[in-house]
């Protein structure tokens, strides 16, 4: 394969779809290829070659997706041709990897048969709205998968796998009792609450003895043995996302003696006391090692004024191995983060902007909507006539047997074709809207939490939501912006200075 030296554009043709997916209107493999050789002909396109995949793009990693970007990187070819953006990517990372490659250059042009794409601002915003939408699909169905979950724990079924004592019933997709496991779990209760046994050792050493142990034939942690020992769901009840529910399974204890276990616990183990909760943690990772990034506080006593000061210092925890990261004060790190959500928000004047000319593309949309399934009628009823009146020559005697089926199949193929447009025209007409709106209103939130005074909590949660991959070096924050995000922010890849920004002052 020689690179490319004329200015004559030629395509890669990426065909995808994945094993999981369950959605009919997914055209197969082999039918992306039929209609992209079709639409290749139609726009007289040249196709070096097709590259075809059945993987999911929920994550990153696809290694044919990931060689055929390389390939462009090369000079292989100017463009890529697939069904739809969603083919292309579902995932921030593999979206962002094609936007920055057509603000590189390197990418010259993506054609697809469904959307509408030209290498223009405009074009690359829709692009990014078009990722975006992909990624809210696969948000919005782990969305419903946890809704279902929580359905069935209001019905008192447990939504997961069965806890020791139980099995799953694959049949009524309920819990059973697991007999031998059953009666651990009672003597256990019952010696642990009238102390035949005094600690975990011991518990741990008699279900050792008993034949439960791990799959590597270890012993089982003591910290699963307490957490057994703590857990509500053996008396009848369960937690689940931070809800009670009473369960439908039988019980094997009673909640006397859960209560008692509990009592014991608490006068054997100590309980550690609450450790203080830092508005960033979890937040950030060193560049230099790689390590998590935690907090602590030092407390400073002034002589003169006597009195103590407490001051809150990010560091890297150092221990993958010694890096030369030193200490950053919460100011400081608060200071970039509000920066950072600042610059991949909308201030009140464009979010004012975008309103309105979203009300204008609603108005538009509708418009179109409606001119198109009338168009679409019009044709309908146009082939129903045609069919009625062939239907009276064949009862006539005008036309042979043999070319009114002909006729008949035709018209009929017609027929379910425009039905069938005119069904998608209804279900996917203005399906782009609403996620465009979603992320306005997200983007112009970001802004006021920016502007916000003491509310690192929730400005930490919109950092999340507008990037990914922070990393902190030599006091300085950088991120990956996430898609839609990153039309906004200033840079592929932002990175924000200790500096203080005058617009967040405004």
């Amino acid at each position: 394969m020689e690179k490319i030296s004329t200015p004559h554009f030629r395509y890669f043709a990426y065909c995808r779809k994945s094993t999981d997916e369950k959605e009919k209107q997914i055209l197969s493999i082999d039918q992306q290829i039929d209609e992209l050789k079709e639409f290749a002909v139609r726009e007289n396109l040249e196709i070096v070659e097709f590259f075809t995949e059945a993987k999911t793009a929920k994550e990153p990693g696809r290694k044919i997706f990931d060689n055929l970007l390389k390939l462009v990187e090369n000079g292989f070819a100017d463009g890529i041709i697939t069904w739809h953006p969603d083919r292309l990517a579902r995932n921030s990372i593999d979206g962002g990897k094609i936007i920055y490659l057509l603000d590189t250059g390197e990418l010259k042009d993506l054609k697809f048969p469904t959307f509408w794409f030209q290498n223009t601002p405009q074009g690359k915003f829709m692009l990014n709205i078009a990722f975006g939408q992909s990624k809210y699909y696969v948000d919005n169905l782990s969305e419903n998968v946890k809704r279902g979950l929580h359905f069935k724990a209001k019905r008192g079924e447990w939504p997961g796998f069965a806890p020791f004592g139980y099995k799953n019933d694959r049949n009524t997709r309920t819990l059973v009792l697991e007999p031998n496991e059953t009666k651990l779990v009672k003597i256990i209760f019952r010696d642990f609450a009238s102390g035949k046994f005094n600690t975990m050792k011991e518990i741990r050493d008699h279900l050792f003895r008993c034949g439960v142990k791990l799959k590597d034939g270890r012993p089982l942690h003591y910290n699963q043995i307490r957490k057994m020992l703590t857990r509500n769901f053996y008396y009848g009840v369960f937690t689940y996302a931070g809800i009670l529910y009473e369960a439908k399974h039988p019980p094997l204890i009673t909640k006397d003696l859960f209560d008692k276990v509990q009592l014991r616990l608490n006068s054997l183990y100590n309980t550690q006391p609450k450790k203080h909760e830092f508005d960033f943690t979890g937040l950030l990772k060193c560049k230099e090692c790689g390590c998590a990034i935690t907090a602590e506080t030092h407390r400073k006593y002034y002589k003169k004024t006597n009195r103590v000061a407490n001051y809150i210092y990010y560091r890297c925890t150092k221990k993958v191995k010694d890096c030369s990261q030193s200490y950053i004060n919460e100011e400081q790190c608060d200071l970039q983060l509000r920066e950072i959500v600042w610059k991949s928000g909308l201030s009140s004047s464009w979010h004012t902007g975008f309103c309105d000319l979203l009300k204008k593309d609603e108005v538009e949309a509708k418009g179109n909507i409606t001119h198109e399934l009338a168009s679409l009628t019009i044709s309908l009823e146009a082939v129903e006539k045609k069919l009625s009146r062939l239907l009276e020559l064949y009862l006539d005697e005008s036309i042979n047997p043999d070319d009114y089926q002909l006729k008949k199949v035709q018209l009929l193929e017609k027929k379910l074709n425009l039905k069938s447009n005119i069904e998608k025209v209804k279900r996917e007409g203005g399906a782009w809207l609403e996620p465009l709106k979603h992320f306005i209103e997200e983007a112009a939130n970001a802004a006021r939490i920016a502007r916000g005074k003491k509310n690192g909590k929730e400005l930490k949660f919109f950092a999340q939501k507008v990037g990914s991959n922070y990393l902190l070096e030599d006091k300085r924050i950088s991120f990956c912006p996430i898609m839609p995000y990153v039309s906004l922010a200033a840079r592929p890849l932002a990175t924000c200075d200790t500096a203080s920004s005058s617009l967040l002052c405004t």
